[in-house]
């Protein structure tokens, strides 16, 4: 095929990549979201911002619809929110809010094991 070819592939499936983490990240988030609050965005305004600016950032509607269907009981996935609260270098205090969709794997190695 040729080097612009490879260059092209390669600049492309960097370019999906970085999609593909944008959009895993907002679709975890609205499932996090409607789950806690109902699925319904005008009677749950963090979920409409959240959408919002799901849709500023160019996330593809079908994204969205799939992480509300999931929250209605659709889907088999379950995430939970998890805080971490640690220090770092400098004795600088860190926290770390994030989503698991497996508590025990995730609390279990913050030990360090």
């Amino acid at each position: 095929m040729g080097r612009a070819f490879q260059n092209r592939k390669e600049s492309m499936a960097k370019t999906a990549d970085a999609k593909t983490k944008v959009y895993s990240k907002y679709g975890r988030e609205i499932y996090v979201c409607a789950k806690a609050g109902g699925i319904d965005p005008h009677s749950n305004l963090a979920l409409r911002g959240l959408m919002e600016r799901a849709k500023k950032d160019q996330v593809p509607s079908h994204v969205i619809d799939k992480a509300l269907d999931k929250a209605s009981g659709a889907g088999g996935e379950d995430f939970s929110a998890a805080r971490y609260e640690g220090f770092g270098p400098g004795n600088a205090m860190v926290i770390v809010e994030c989503l698991t969709d497996n508590p025990n794997r995730t609390f279990g190695s913050a030990d360090g094991s």
